[in-house]
């Protein structure tokens, strides 16, 4: 078993694997960091939560075909282990243009992820505009 610290690092480089995925808007980056079975979630700001990896992969690939730039300025980022769950609460700052507006905007995450026996999967994504 890991130290403690080296979990922590292991789920912050899962979770560093998650925005670099969506920056690059690559769905077959963001498929290798997700966990891609149906208990997997995904809530993007002001939508419905989506269940199961079909839902999640249709509403990334729609954001990305949309969207022309994605930049994330990760801050605030908390992580917690706890044996084969792990969870990062962070405040992503974006700018983006998404279907040719541009924008800036600050966004409240928790990413919860999982341990496999390829690593740390991103299983669940809760987003929320942040006040």
């Amino acid at each position: 078993m890991e130290s403690q610290s080296a979990e922590v690092e292991a789920v912050k480089a899962a979770n560093q694997r998650f925005y670099d995925a969506f920056g690059a808007l690559d769905i077959g980056q963001m498929e290798e960091i997700c966990d891609t079975s149906g208990d997997s979630l995904c809530v993007h700001p002001g939508w419905e939560p989506l269940i199961g990896w079909d839902n999640i992969r249709a509403s990334w690939a729609g954001i990305f075909d949309n969207t022309m730039l994605m930049h994330f300025n990760i801050r605030y980022v908390n992580v917690a282990v706890h044996g084969d769950a792990a969870w990062v609460t962070c405040v992503e700052h974006i700018s983006s243009v998404l279907q040719g507006r541009a924008s800036n905007f600050g966004v409240l995450a928790t990413n919860i992820f999982v341990r496999t026996p390829q690593g740390w999967k991103l299983s669940a994504h809760h987003a929320s505009p942040s006040m």
